[in-house]
């Protein structure tokens, strides 16, 4: 006769035998911490654990010590045109740091929608989340939004080329700001992350959240941007922070050859097809100390002419990441 094994057993007739580590047989008969668990999997090398982020708090008062003020802002928009598109939420969080780049505490948060003037494509909402009905009747709040913004000395914005010119044709309280972009004035690269998009940042740096919408985007940049596990001090805010205070040279090669087109977009040149007020040419964004070695390829690759004077425009964060 065949032998049938019960695959029902109860736990008296067929006892569980715990293996493992030693610390893993004291707690198998008590429940694990929250802490342990986590401790445990990782020393496994088998796990990766991702903690939630959670916003951090606004204090009371700000604490001595941080006299400047920072915004991390995002917006989410009808499309990627600044001169037809929307914007349909704008999130900002701001926060106190001191020249070394150290950060303090957060000291205003906003954030809200605004029903756009014609639907929002379909796209947009599989992007973002929001949808025709949760703008409805919606408008951002000036009031609250300037209270928070009018006091920045630094207003960041991870992919500022994105967010400035939609933020200074929203509302004149961005004029005049400082911008510094967290994509291109950090050298993530260099920090071990494998990518610049927010989802991988936040990713490696241990935590995940709730994207694409503004506020937790805002609360999630300040976590990366706070990360401190190289040197001491040297945070990629306190990197970003020293990047926006340097100038930047644009030069446009204006009136190039038109057969030197492709050793220009080699080498990094952009076209402007001037309808944005620049000059009609390709040009490039330069560190200030990288002027000279750059005219003198200009004047001997392409120009070939060493009396060339291609236009140069100097820019500060006043002035980057306009439109």
């Amino acid at each position: 006769m065949t032998q049938q094994f019960d695959l029902f057993v109860s736990p008296e007739a067929a006892p569980v035998k715990v293996t493992g580590s030693p610390a893993m047989k004291r707690h198998s008969q008590a429940a694990l911490s929250e802490d342990e668990m986590v401790r445990h999997l990782q020393e496994t090398g088998r796990y990766r654990i991702l903690k939630k982020l959670e916003p951090r708090p606004v204090p009371a008062s700000a604490r001595p010590g941080f006299p400047l003020r920072g915004v991390i802002l995002d917006t989410e928009t009808t499309g990627l045109n600044h001169r037809k598109d929307e914007i349909i939420e704008i999130g900002a969080v701001a926060f106190t740091f001191n020249a070394a780049g150290n950060i303090g505490d957060v000291m205003g948060v906003y954030g809200g929608l605004q029903q756009p003037s014609v639907p929002i494509p379909p796209e947009i909402t599989r992007l973002t989340g929001i949808t025709d009905e949760m703008v409805a009747g919606q408008m951002i709040d000036l009031y609250q939004l300037r209270a928070v913004v009018e006091p920045a000395d630094l207003v960041i914005a991870h992919n500022a080329g994105f967010d400035r010119p939609f933020c200074e044709a929203f509302s004149p309280i961005f004029t005049g700001k400082a911008w510094a972009c967290s994509v291109a004035e950090v050298d993530w690269s260099a920090r071990g992350f494998e990518g610049t998009k927010l989802g991988y940042l936040i990713g490696q740096a241990g935590y995940f959240h709730e994207g694409h919408r503004a506020v937790d985007d805002c609360f999630a940049l300040l976590e990366v941007l706070a990360q401190d596990e190289g040197e001491p001090g040297q945070t990629p805010f306190s990197e970003l922070y020293e990047t926006s205070q340097r100038s930047r040279i644009r030069i446009f090669a204006e009136n190039s050859p038109f057969d030197m087109k492709d050793h220009l977009k080699a080498r990094g040149y952009r076209w402007s097809d001037g309808s944005d007020g620049r000059p009609k040419s390709w040009w490039i964004e330069l560190a200030e100390d990288a002027i000279d070695d750059e005219l003198r390829y200009l004047r001997s690759e392409i120009y070939r002419w060493d009396e060339a004077d291609p236009p140069i425009k100097r820019l500060t964060a006043f002035d980057r990441f306009k439109a």
